[in-house]
This record gives structure tokens, sequence and C-alpha cells, in this order.
């Protein structure tokens, strides 16, 4: 029997948490200190509502080994941010270099498993250099534990990693498994490899930086925001919570909006276009316009720029954007942007979330180097995710519509449910200039030199009157409306208004099967 007394072992608990809460070695703790990082408990405590952090595990470590620093390299529990419920856990560099060991690989797998449960937001913050090379399989084993359980919560519940410091092998496969992936420029690195693996097998030289910083690493198209400092990351969840629900089958979160009277009429919207067809315009500078106010939400914004992806409001509620930017490759859809829009659909898919389409694009992107980059199964995937996506969509055709491009950016033939089309839309297989060589072309080449521009711009006005014009479209009823520019506000209110009832059932099956 125990002599100890109950004052003792509440001073032994005191000492030990105390302990728990930086238990790094010294050496680790000041070098982290002089570089100015935060730790994992600052860094929750940042992000959640003050007080609310519940922290679990603790006091846990490595089997076995009676020296062996508490927490085991991350920090697990739950708490709230705005009032709502979310899982969080974050490494902690200063233990075992923030590496998934046994220990740790429980504590993640146990907020996960309650994440499921509950129905709730995980969000990682991410700072590790990977598996545990000392416990060989067992790290291995823990790895898998934790992607396992991604799986149940993808499109279930949202999933967030911020990547805070360096982070390699599997601790960057699970992050982009995740549904936003947040960088900080100059502070994030993420690779497969480091750049000492890669010299060692390959011979190749190369600075961590340069492989894998926040900045190239959004150029490969594996993070959604880049933020310019911690703070601001932390800040970029918040703000990505207030368009997310809990589960899929919660509501997002809905605030304030204008008024109908307020919207229903922008006299400026009417004279936004410009009159030359080919000049371009920031696609940025028409969606501030189109929604409940200026504060979008991008995605991904400085990869394949020629496609937005964006979250906004409409009626005070969340709304996904997909739109195309004149300003870059006059807004044909490439390789990279189908990849991009596809996944921002299927996002706001899960979600429940209502897409709008803003549509000016000449086309898919031709060209060598588009077709060696596989642009005919990943520009399929694009169209893929709009048929297999269920929620609301509407699809607004502001100026080009031309081609496949048209058919994937929410066309009713490809189960958009609404389309409108400002009088400035052109809708057709393809441009009046590439139209006349491919119809025309033998006749121009035919014709006496001094004749054939005039025959040329005959032919492109004739064109465009009859085989460009949304009004053949909407004769035919591929749109649903043709609309003033400054009615728009109130058309897209009263779209979402009308299909937020919108049910659909797929056939009975598994799975759907991507393109290659």
């Amino acid at each position: 029997m125990s002599n100890t007394t109950t004052a003792e072992k509440l001073a032994d608990l005191r000492a030990r948490l105390e302990i728990a809460k930086d238990p790094g070695s010294e050496r680790a703790r000041k070098k982290r200190d002089e570089e100015g990082r935060t730790t994992p408990r600052q860094r929750i405590d940042a992000l959640l509502d003050a007080g609310s952090f519940v922290e679990i595990g603790a006091l846990g470590r490595t089997p076995d080994e009676p020296d062996a620093p508490y927490s085991d390299g991350v920090v697990t529990g739950y708490g709230r941010i705005d009032g709502r419920p979310v899982a969080i856990y974050a490494h902690d560099k200063t233990v075992y270099g923030g590496s998934v060991g046994m220990t740790f690989g429980r504590k993640v797998s146990e907020v996960m498993d309650m994440a499921i449960r509950i129905g709730c937001p995980v969000i990682g913050i991410q700072d590790s250099g990977g598996a545990r090379i000392q416990d060989a399989v067992t790290s291995l084993a823990m790895y898998s534990e934790i992607a396992r359980r991604q799986l149940p919560l993808s499109g279930r519940s949202p999933q967030i990693s911020i990547m805070l410091g360096k982070s390699a092998g599997g601790a960057v496969y699970a992050p982009v498994t995740t549904d936003f992936v947040i960088g900080v420029d100059g502070e994030t690195e993420m690779y497969v490899t480091g750049p000492a693996v890669i010299k060692e097998v390959t011979g190749e030289q190369i600075t961590s930086a340069d492989l894998g910083g926040g900045a190239q690493q959004m150029q490969n198209g594996n993070i959604s925001y880049l933020a310019s400092s911690e703070e601001e990351a932390l800040n970029m969840v918040k703000d990505l919570l207030d368009f997310l629900p809990l589960t899929c089958n919660d509501p997002a979160p809905v605030f304030a909006a204008p008024t109908d009277e307020e919207i229903a009429y922008d006299e400026a919207l009417n004279s936004f276009m410009p009159d030359d067809t080919n000049q371009g315009y920031d696609m940025h500078d028409l969606l501030d316009k189109l929604f409940d106010d200026a504060n979008l939400l991008e995605i991904q914004e400085e990869y394949a720029p020629n496609l937005i992806t964006t979250f906004a409001r409409v009626d005070g509620k969340a709304v996904g954007v997909v739109a195309n930017q004149p300003m870059d490759k006059a807004g044909c859809i490439d390789a990279d942007a189908a990849d991009k829009g596809a996944r921002f659909i299927r996002i706001c898919d899960a979600y429940n979330i209502p897409v709008i389409f803003v549509v000016d694009t000449p086309g898919y992107l031709p060209g060598v180097d588009q077709e060696k980059v596989g642009l005919i199964h990943r520009g399929a995937k694009l169209a893929f995710a709009v048929v297999e996506a269920t929620v609301p969509k509407i699809s607004l055709i502001v100026r080009k519509a031309y081609g496949g491009a048209y058919a994937v950016m929410g066309s009713k033939n490809l189960t958009g449910d609404l389309n409108f089309a400002w009088p400035t839309a052109q809708i057709a297989v393809m441009g009046a200039a590439a139209a006349v060589v491919m119809i025309q072309g033998k006749q121009l080449e035919a014709a006496p030199p001094e004749q054939r521009e005039y025959m040329k711009k005959l032919f492109m006005d004739f064109y465009d009157e009859n085989m460009t014009s949304p009004y053949v479209a909407a004769e035919r009823g591929y749109i649903d409306a043709m609309i003033e520019p400054a009615e728009t506000r109130l058309v897209l209110r009263r779209a979402v208004r009308q299909l937020e009832t919108k049910a659909v059932r797929d056939l009975d099956k598994k799975h759907t099967i991507m393109p290659m």
C-alpha cells in the first residue's frame, strides 16, 4: 500500500502536466525560440476560441522508455472556432523532430475517430520530419492508421492542413489528402524526399526551398492558399470554416446579406463588358460586383490562374464560383485548370454548396505541350466532376463560350440547372477567326489578294450574327433567360433560392470510375 498522500499525488500530477506543456529538450526548445517559432500549444490557442481547448494524451509517451518525453511529438485535442466544434492536432518539432511514432499515431487516430463519431472538422498543424526512423515499421503502420481515417472523413467533414515548417515523406502525403492545404511563404517546405536523399540517389543538387518551398508548391498545385505569415494562415482556417458545414448533413453558416431591393439593379454592370470582344479584363473585378460583398475566398489563386475557383456568398449563403480569367491564357482551360476546377467542384458537391459558373472562355487550350501533359484525360475529369455533382449548378455566360469548354462550364446539356446569358454572350463551336479558316479557308486562298480581307470580314460578321449569337441558343432552349447585366445579382439570388430543395439520386452502384 502506497504511503503517498493525496497532496503529494496532486503535486506529482501538476509537475508532470507542467513538463508536458513543453516537453522537448532544452537544446531543441532553445533553437525553436531563437528562430522565433511558436509552440504547438500557442498555435492551437491562437486558432481556437479562448479557453475552449481540451487536450487529450498530454502524458502519452513512447512505451517502455522511462525517460521518453511526454506528448510523443504531437499535441491533440478538441476545441471550438466561432463556437463550432473542431478536432485538432499540432506537431511538436522539439520532440523527435515531430516525427510519427506509435503513441503519436494513436493520439492523432483518437481525435480523428472522435471527429468521425461526432461530426466535426479536423485541423492538422503540420511540422514534421516524417516517419520516425528508429520506430521502423511501427511508424509506417501509424501513418497508415492516420491515412485510413481520412477516407471516412473525406467528404463528410472538412479536413484542413496547415504547413508550418518542413514536412517530408508521409508528412506530405497525409496533408494533400485533406480538403485544403495552407502554407506560409518562407516557412512551408514540402517534399516526398529532401535534397540530401535526392543528391544521394540521383546526384541532383537543389535547395530545400527551391525543391518544396511554399511558393513552389503553390505552383505545383499542392497548396490551396499561401499566407504571408503564421497569423494569416490561422485566420485563413477561420475564414474557410465560415463557408463550410460541420458535416455534409449540416448547413453551412449563413451571414447577413443586402435586401433584394438593394441589389435589384446595378447600372454599372451594363457597361462593364468591353465592346471589343478580344479585349481583356480582370474577372476578379466582375466577381466583386456579382456577390454579397467583395470578400471572396479564392482557392489555389496562383495555380492555373486562367480558372478562378473561389467561395462567395449569395443571399448570405455560401456558393462556390468557377470562373474563366480572360487576363490569363485568354480564359482557355488547360490541363492544370481542369484539375483545379474538378477538385473544387467535388469539394462544393460534397458539402452541398451550390456552384455558379461565370463563363468567358474561347475553349480548351490547344498545343503540343498540353497534349503531352494529358489534356485529354485531365480535361475529361472536369466534365466528369460537373456531371457527378448533384448540388445546384447555375451558369452565367458573360462573353465567350466556345467548344467543349462551353459544355463543362455548367451547360444545361451537361446537367447544369439554370443557364443565363448576357447579350454580350457568344456561344459556338469556335470563334469567328478560327471558323473562317476551317470553313472558308480554300475560298479565301482562291480569291484575289485585294479581296481576301473584305471577304474574311464578311464571313466573320455573318458567323457572329448567325452562329455565335446567344439568341440562337436561347431559341433552342439551351439558355433559360437572356438578362440585362444590371439584373444579374437578383437573378442569381432567385436562382439559388429556387434550387434550394434540389434532390438528385444516382443509379445504384458502388462508386464511379474517374477518367484516366
